[in-house]
């Protein structure tokens, strides 16, 4: 009889981290894309595609902050953390990523 501990353990990198980066993408850049579709008259002095770059980087740091409260989450579960100090770390640390990335997102044109 071979020795194996009474809980399994859940890999780190698995389907729901996946799920969550989609879903913090998807919720970035419909903030964006939001945001960057409220400019009636851009400035002619941005370049011709200004827009590409926000609509590419701020659902990049959406998907690393969801990543983030998964590893939150997993941590939670491993170390026994406290649950409400799991989730606001993951809130918050999601809400600081797409407030970065919309930064460098709009750096040079509407984040000036």
């Amino acid at each position: 009889m071979t020795g194996q501990a009474p809980h399994s353990a859940t890999p780190l990198v698995s389907a729901p981290l996946g799920k969550r980066m989609l879903i913090g993408a998807v919720i970035a850049l419909m903030l964006i894309s939001t945001f960057v579709s409220s400019v009636q008259h851009p400035d002619p002095s941005w370049p011709e595609r200004w827009v590409l770059r926000p609509l590419i980087i701020v659902p990049l740091a959406g998907a690393m902050g969801a990543a983030f409260y998964h590893i939150m989450d997993y941590l939670r579960r491993q170390m026994r953390l406290n649950k409400w100090l799991a989730l606001t770390l993951g809130i918050l640390a999601y809400i600081v990523a797409l407030w970065l990335g919309s930064v460098l997102g709009l750096n040079g044109t509407l984040w000036n």
